[in-house]
């Protein structure tokens, strides 16, 4: 077998091709490495088109690698990585869930256990304030309807003489 030069493949197949095979060789010896010489290996892999492949040692996962990395170089670490940070945003957004879901049972009265008098003296009092405030958004509905039925009627009214008389003085011909 002859050795190829080291250079960009220009064919797009042949390409995809060794980038599959020299892809699966290469996570085929890091493992044969790792299990040879207990060695703690990270091996991250993206594809031209953005596809990650990743391989770690069975013994450590591919962010204490990572850490471990970051150690060995002297590289800042933050007090949390983003993946950590992500991870706490969710639960800040779950707990909120939560929590707005448990207001909403007891606000609908499915869930009242755990609350004091105190507690359900300042429900009653959002319950009623709420109330108010629905009966003074019916009642502003309710007039602007009044309102627009008067128009109506108002404007019925106006058009109904006019129409009258013809019609009366058509009655009034066959009347005669």
């Amino acid at each position: 077998r002859g050795k190829i030069e080291i250079k960009r493949l220009e064919n797009t197949a042949n390409r995809q091709v060794t980038f599959s095979k020299r892809r699966g060789g290469l996570l085929k010896k890091a493992n044969e490495l790792a299990i040879l010489t207990d060695a703690q290996i990270g091996l991250i892999i993206f594809s031209a088109s953005g596809k990650l492949y990743q391989y770690n040692s069975p013994s450590m996962s591919m962010e204490e690698i990572i850490e471990e990395y970051m150690k060995a170089k002297n590289i800042d670490i933050e007090d949390f990585s983003s993946h950590q940070q992500l991870h706490l945003e969710m639960m800040k957004v779950r707990n909120e869930t939560n929590m707005l879901q448990a207001s909403i049972k007891q606000l609908t009265g499915e869930d009242l256990t755990g609350l004091t008098i105190n507690d359900l003296n300042q429900l009653e009092e959002q319950l009623e304030f709420s109330v108010a405030k629905v009966r003074t958004r019916m009642h502003q509905l309710l007039h602007q309807q009044l309102e627009n039925l008067r128009r109506q009627s108002h404007n019925l009214k106006e058009e109904a003489p006019k129409k009258q008389p013809m019609a009366s003085t058509k009655i009034l011909m066959c009347v005669c």
